[in-house]
């Protein structure tokens, strides 16, 4: 069943002399459970591509359809609720408040949801305990190894409980074992059944995952 699809989207930056095509008439379907590298060069397009996916941005023409409701009219008011129900991001530079504890920066996605304190923190609970890191609850972001932090922001990732994880070079800024811990994490949350669509320049992250898409001069190639 198809979770995502792009028709004949493009993005343009700047005006008349300036104007720079960041995606070039892209189409894409991706299937519920996919796990799908995106690399390229940079400025081919990869992260633009991600922040249509995710609803950060909209595109200049074309449909963005994301389970079957259509995105790339909508107003930010309502991307920003899409965002908190429908898509998590991971970035690769964390995006932790750094001031705040572990169980906190979980809980974040669900500030704006009508749950209570107590089911926020069990909700939280689980996804630390899931991601080995329930022992550091209490401790500020700042205080923590890029491996950890990673995790939390997965974590933070799974409180959302969205079906797709889009992951932005999440292995970026970790050294190669802390790499490779991530990426069978996002794996794992693929076999759970998540949707996973990551953007990578590593060729070796890339070979896990089920499809791999080249981008150049934002196209597919």
């Amino acid at each position: 069943m198809s979770i995502i699809k792009l028709k004949n989207i493009s993005k343009y930056y700047g005006k008349n002399n300036s104007k720079v095509t960041a995606l070039n008439n892209i189409n894409l379907e991706v299937q519920e459970g996919d796990m799908i590298a995106i690399m390229g060069p940079s400025g081919c397009g990869k992260s633009t591509l991600l922040n249509i996916l995710g609803c950060i941005d909209l595109p200049d023409e074309g449909e963005y359809i994301l389970e079957e409701q259509l995105i790339s009219k909508s107003n930010f008011n309502k991307l920003s609720k899409i965002r908190n129900s429908k898509v998590s991001f991971i970035f690769q530079n964390f995006a932790l408040l750094k001031n705040f504890n572990v169980i906190d920066n979980v809980m974040l996605p669900l500030k704006f949801r009508k749950v209570s304190n107590n089911e926020k923190k069990q909700i939280a609970t689980k996804c630390m305990d899931k991601l080995g890191i329930l022992e550091i609850k209490n401790k500020k972001a700042s205080n923590l190894s890029g491996g950890q932090q990673q995790r939390v922001a997965i974590a933070r990732a799974l409180a959302q409980d969205s079906k797709i994880i889009l992951a932005d070079e999440p292995t970026g800024a970790l050294d190669q074992t802390n790499g490779t811990n991530i990426i069978e994490i996002l794996q794992k949350l693929n076999l759970d059944g998540k949707t996973v669509i990551i953007v990578t320049h590593d060729m070796n992250i890339a070979n896990k995952c089920k499809k791999i898409i080249y981008m150049k001069d934002g196209v597919f190639v």
